[in-house]
């Protein structure tokens, strides 16, 4: 019997170190975007105060913006300078790893009315200027205009753009379209819920209430992440990211699934959720999906295996 009881003690132990915790659901109430950087850093949006909060991957808050007014964060692909625009205001800003502000850019006593903005990079700014229907590339640095392009696309309904081997990517709600800087319309592709766009290396992904897609030039867009019960998605190089039902999830990146759904327009990707790790993760853990059993222990079917064997024994 004490045999039986030590594995039965074993058993419990080992269900109960494998027992994911839930990213705190009070950070993620009322989150109206999220982004994930490469070292697995958690930015959470809130409109109803615009705040922006920065937080580990365990939950540790970083640092937290309060705004004044409504700001659309571009990115966090580079953590230690992350651009927001306020159309309201009319300015960019630049804020550190730790959110603190180290630049602004005013664009009130330059330009009329700017729509958007797309931070290239750290010198080149590109603007959407909605009242001379232009669209212009700006070197904030040393506040000069370097080109100036005719723009008369509707700015209704605009939801992101980017600029990048001389194409123009317009995000609307329910559309893709790319331009030249001639404005010359290229494709047009129907979406569902657009929210913004992300440039990742070569790639140009659309980010949607539920769903990733990446640009291919010879098939459009195909669908690399989608969860119809998401509220929010996002992705870094590592791990899609997902909030539902006020939960955080995150998924491994499998590059040979991802590949496999390149070549098929609109597969159903398999998934197995994972909730974010436990804060009370002790350092040298693995920190897999799936925590890794200690060498040597047994899997549960044997163990299963050897407390049949013994109750057969009559022990």
């Amino acid at each position: 019997m004490k045999l039986i009881h030590l594995i039965f003690v074993f058993l419990f132990c080992s269900f109960s170190a494998q027992k994911a915790v839930l990213f705190d659901t009070l950070k993620l109430k009322e989150a109206k975007d999220m982004f994930a950087d490469d070292y697995g850093n958690l930015y959470i949006y809130k409109n109803k105060d615009f705040s922006l909060t920065k937080y580990d991957s365990l939950g540790k808050q970083i640092g937290k913006m309060m705004l004044t007014v409504p700001y659309k964060v571009q990115g966090v692909q580079n953590p230690l300078t992350v651009p927001l625009f306020s159309e309201n205001a009319q300015e960019l800003k630049f804020v550190d790893q730790n959110m603190n502000e180290i630049q602004k850019v005013d664009f009130k006593q330059k330009f009329a009315f700017i729509k958007m903005v797309y931070a290239e990079d750290l010198q080149q700014i590109w603007l959407l200027d909605e009242s001379s229907k232009r669209l212009l590339q700006y070197n904030f640095r040393n506040d000069t205009t370097i080109n100036s392009y005719p723009f008369d696309a509707s700015f209704d309904d605009l939801m992101d753009f980017l600029v990048y081997e001389n194409k123009v990517y317009i995000l609307t709600r329910k559309h893709l379209r790319i331009y030249t800087l001639k404005f010359e319309k290229l494709i047009e592709i129907p979406i569902e819920n657009g929210k913004r766009l992300r440039r990742e290396n070569e790639s140009i992904l659309v980010i949607t209430n539920n769903s990733i897609l990446k640009y291919i030039a010879e098939k459009g867009l195909v669908k690399i992440f989608e969860d119809l019960d998401a509220q929010i998605v996002d992705k870094n190089t590592l791990s899609y990211f997902e909030i539902k039902a006020n939960n955080l999830y995150l998924y491994s990146l499998e590059k040979s699934k991802e590949t496999k759904q390149q070549t098929e327009p609109d597969p159903v990707q398999k998934k197995e959720e994972q909730p974010v790790e436990s804060p009370k993760e002790q350092p040298g853990e693995p920190s897999s999906e799936e925590p890794a059993k200690p060498h040597g222990q047994p899997s549960l079917e044997k163990l299963i295996e050897e407390v049949s064997a013994v109750q057969s024994l009559g022990i």
